[in-house]
């Protein structure tokens, strides 16, 4: 289903991304190509999360952002939004323990008052537990949307009666579900769709992306390695010139 990690390291990644954003696409495919429900599929893509949590502390990376579940994900069927729901809360039951002794510190961003109440309070609570850790900073987009994010913030801003002199992209990006997290570097999309789907459409201004055909529960430690090795060659010049071209001719 996914992948062990090997004993054998990689060879040492000499420019790692700070932040790693991830859409975790393709459990619905990898089940059915395999003649199992979509649930099936989006519990074989929790598993590898745990691949995928090791592999960014074993590579240096400090914050990892997973698209869990969308706004637009309460209109799929109420059996697989009731089973996504389950999944939550036994990934909590059984994983908080490990990952809060591992240093990880999980962070809900998104809309967490829809949630059912008892899986809200173990949200809460997960949070609560691991504040203090700084090994790896976890967020998990759970009841997530990037244009809602944004309708929040602006709500936020009006009710504080801000005046529009004082608006500025720092007290929106302070004013956002992920306030206090950095922009991510590199955001990841799994099974090959070329698309944003609403997320972290404001911190992704200039994100670098990585696309990749392989689908969510196949995307281990390896597959992270390799988007790790393409972020190395690019060159991130936030609308500037690069170093090259900004030198001046010698002739």
């Amino acid at each position: 289903m996914s992948e062990a990690i090997p004993s054998t390291p990689l060879p040492a990644l000499k420019k790692v991304p700070r932040h790693i954003a991830i859409i975790m696409d393709g459990n619905g495919r990898w089940a059915a190509a395999r003649g199992l429900p979509r649930l099936a599929g989006h519990r074989a893509g929790t598993e590898n999360l745990r691949n995928v949590i090791r592999a960014c502390v074993e590579f240096g990376v400090s914050y990892l952002t997973i698209y869990a579940f969308s706004t637009e994900n309460w209109g799929r069927p109420n059996d697989e939004v009731e089973g996504l729901m389950h999944i939550l809360e036994e990934v909590i039951d059984k994983e908080l323990t490990e990952l809060h002794q591992e240093g990880v510190q999980l962070r809900h961003i998104g809309r967490i008052e829809r949630l059912p109440q008892g899986l809200a309070e173990k949200v809460r609570n997960a949070q609560e537990l691991t504040r203090n850790n700084q090994r790896l900073i976890l967020c998990i987009a759970w009841n997530y949307g990037g244009r809602d994010e944004i309708v929040c913030a602006v709500r936020h801003l009006l009710e504080a009666q801000t005046p529009p002199e004082a608006i500025s992209e720092q007290l929106i990006s302070d004013s956002l579900f992920t306030a206090g997290i950095p922009d991510p570097d590199l955001i990841i999309r799994t099974s090959g769709e070329m698309r944003i789907s609403n997320f972290l459409i404001w911190q992704a201004a200039y994100s670098e992306w990585y696309v990749t055909p392989v689908l969510w529960p196949d995307f281990g430690r390896l597959e992270l390695y390799k988007a790790l090795q393409d972020y190395e060659r690019r060159d991130r010049r936030f609308g500037r010139l690069s170093e090259c071209e900004a030198k001046p001719d010698a002739a």
